[in-house]
């Protein structure tokens, strides 16, 4: 009998055995081939535009005033019970009791913990929701006129971004990488100023870093001095003394 040959990291997945597409999926991406002529093109894209508008007004509006800030980012899965919701409920109070006020992506998991623990010290506790499908839905420790529905996950993160001097990125799923990635990028292409970004659990985050120092740096996609934007800690005290010690030596101005 030949010996059974077991499959490698290396081979490709048989599409067949990925999840099925639900009739929403399919029909998004039976509308991708379709032709459309310019009156339909026109009056669909035009009202996205508008909407997009919106959304970005809105956000300026609301946030233009609210001084410095922190943005955490993390899982909506944590439930209250998991030790890194505490951490981030404990990280958020103290950033609050150092004078920042908190962000958050105003949903549940990491995103209410970093809510709870700023609204409960009486400091500025802002959410940025997204409307999901599953997973998302306010919180109820956002302050009420820090709340802001998105649909656009690009117009969120402008917003994430701009009005953030700090980001404090908890253990996380696809959306946390996201925000995390989208943070680097800004800093080393220069488009948002040398803010810290605090990875908060190294037994979470080394497996990332790892790789990203035995690949990329290896591959020369990346230069040394980007390892240095990141700083890895494993507890609330860790994660603000770096948000305070980046602004001991420089300060606050506005993001753009």
């Amino acid at each position: 009998m030949s010996e059974e040959v077991k499959p490698t990291n290396a081979e490709l997945i048989d599409v067949s055995l990925l999840n099925p597409a639900v009739p929403e999926d399919e029909k998004r991406i039976k509308e991708a081939f379709e032709d459309r002529n310019w009156n339909e093109i026109k009056s669909a894209d035009s009202w996205v535009i508008f909407k997009v508008m919106a959304e970005f007004v809105e956000g300026f509006d609301k946030l233009a005033k609210i001084g410095p800030c922190v943005s955490l980012f993390g899982s909506a899965r944590t439930t209250p019970d998991n030790p890194h919701y505490k951490t981030a409920e404990e990280i958020a109070a103290k950033l609050v009791r150092h004078g920042y006020g908190v962000i958050t992506g105003g949903g549940p998991g990491i995103m209410e913990a970093g809510n709870k623990g700023a609204f409960e010290q009486g400091g500025k506790s802002v959410g940025l929701n997204i409307k999901l499908p599953f997973e998302q839905h306010s919180n109820i420790y956002i302050d009420h006129d820090k709340s802001i529905n998105f649909d656009f996950f690009f117009v969120r993160k402008v917003m994430f971004v701009k009005y953030s001097q700090g980001f404090v990125v908890m253990p996380g799923g696809f959306g946390t990488l996201d925000e995390l990635f989208e943070a680097m990028t800004l800093i080393q292409t220069k488009k948002i100023g040398r803010f810290p970004i605090v990875l908060v659990g190294s037994s979470y985050w080394l497996g990332l870093l790892d790789w990203i120092k035995s690949t990329m740096l290896i591959e020369q996609n990346i230069n040394p001095e980007d390892l240095k934007l990141i700083s890895v800690v494993d507890t609330p005290d860790e994660a603000v003394k770096v948000i305070d010690n980046f602004y001991s030596k420089y300060l606050l101005k506005p993001n753009f």
